[in-house]
């Protein structure tokens, strides 16, 4: 098969749940366990740092790697979703897996995954390690795709656990309260690895204190440290809330050597060094267009923050949704002063844009309703002027479409 028979095979046959949503959750750990055995147990064959939580998981891995990187040790990092190519999941020091060694991993393996019926994540997951194992990295940050203790990912015995914050998100698979998803994110806990918790909540504080006992692992919040004001080559000021919990988990690394001078250069070179897309991205100027992956009320949050610090003569914001977000929580974050373009993403569930369109009216807010991305954001740029800002977001899909 060609990449692209390929990915549309893996895409046409096995569950994802950026496509399917719920029924794509393998709640268990069992799959990706017998294909670890089957693949000769890949995960044991490297070191890692394994990185969860609600909202900066994402931006806290490519940081890691990017300072790993500055101190010249080898570095794998596995991330999810991507955003235009597969291979942005699978990456050794910012360089992508070859096209080549993704369809001889799935042709090698085709049979094992027809009959196994392995998820589209088990099997990414597998490929991963896989890659990782062969290519000898020294390290490999291994992002969680959701959840944490019955997340495929957590096959792993990592060096340091990182868990980034807790927010009501995938609250159909991982529970309807900040304790309960706290719950499932300390599932990354391992017994005697250290675990970084980057923002402190009394409410989830008392859940980690508690599985971290359970475990014999010293944990480390990482907000009670100093550190020093880094420059972060990350745009959007929100990225500070991440940057305390990377560097309380590189201390935490005790078996790899890390200076200041690779710590200031991979927090100002991660976007070169790691080819990281959609946070805070500016993609056009005069007028300034912002595109950001943020998809849940957290996150959107702190984007929103963000806009509100902008200057600009008049606000647009391109916004589409899936159907499993709350959008009733969701839409009093944005502001009331600004255009909308209401659109809805080329994915089976992408929320419809009429739907999107009438929960924002209900509330007093003024737009227009676009059939695609590509229209919504065409309409934006022609009406915006030269000092306007316009803003590109509500899920990973609708920003993909737009880079």
């Amino acid at each position: 098969m060609t990449y692209k028979e390929t990915l549309d095979w893996m895409f046409a046959q096995l569950p994802m749940y950026q496509n399917k949503g719920k029924s794509a959750f393998n709640s268990k750990l069992a799959g990706i366990t017998s294909f670890a055995h089957h693949l000769n147990n890949p995960h044991t064959q490297f070191k890692s740092i394994h990185v969860a939580g609600t909202n900066g998981k994402g931006s806290s891995s490519h940081l890691l790697a990017s300072v790993l990187q500055e101190a010249g040790y080898k570095v794998g990092l596995y991330t999810s979703p991507h955003l235009k190519d597969f291979r942005e999941r699978i990456r050794i020091n910012g360089n992508k897996v070859a096209k080549r060694w993704v369809v001889e991993f799935i042709q090698e393996n085709q049979v094992y995954f027809s009959e196994k019926k392995l998820s589209f994540f088990e099997m990414t997951v597998g490929m991963a390690f896989s890659y990782f194992a062969q290519e000898k990295v020294d390290i490999a940050i291994i992002e969680v795709g959701l959840g944490g203790r019955l997340d495929s990912t957590n096959i792993i015995k990592p060096e340091v656990s990182l868990i980034t914050n807790i927010g009501l998100d995938h609250v159909d698979m991982l529970g309807d309260t900040i304790v309960k998803i706290a719950g499932e994110k300390a599932g990354i806990i391992k017994s005697g690895v250290p675990v970084v918790i980057s923002e402190y909540n009394i409410e989830t504080a008392q859940v980690f204190n508690l599985v971290a006992k359970d475990n014999n692992a010293k944990i480390i919040f990482a907000e009670d440290a100093d550190y020093p004001d880094y420059e972060i080559g990350l745009l959007g000021s929100y990225q500070k809330k991440n940057i305390k919990g990377v560097l309380a988990t590189l201390n935490a690394l005790s078996s790899f050597v890390v200076t200041e001078s690779n710590i200031v250069k991979g927090l100002i070179g991660v976007v070169d060094n790691t080819q990281l897309m959609g946070r805070w991205q500016q993609i056009g100027s005069d007028p300034i267009i912002i595109c950001d992956t943020a998809h849940n009320k957290e996150g959107i949050s702190l984007v929103m923050e963000q806009v509100k610090k902008q200057k600009y003569d008049e606000l647009h914001i391109v916004i589409g949704f899936v159907k499993d977000k709350d959008i009733s929580r969701i839409s009093p974050l944005f502001p009331k002063k600004a255009t909308y373009y209401y659109c809805k993403p080329k994915n089976f569930r992408g929320l419809d844009e009429n739907k999107l369109a009438s929960i924002f009216s209900d509330l007093g807010y003024k737009g227009e309703v676009y059939k695609s991305v590509n229209k919504a954001f065409k309409a934006a740029k022609k009406r915006a002027k030269k000092n306007d800002f316009i803003y590109v977001g509500g899920s990973n899909f609708v920003v993909a479409e737009v880079l």
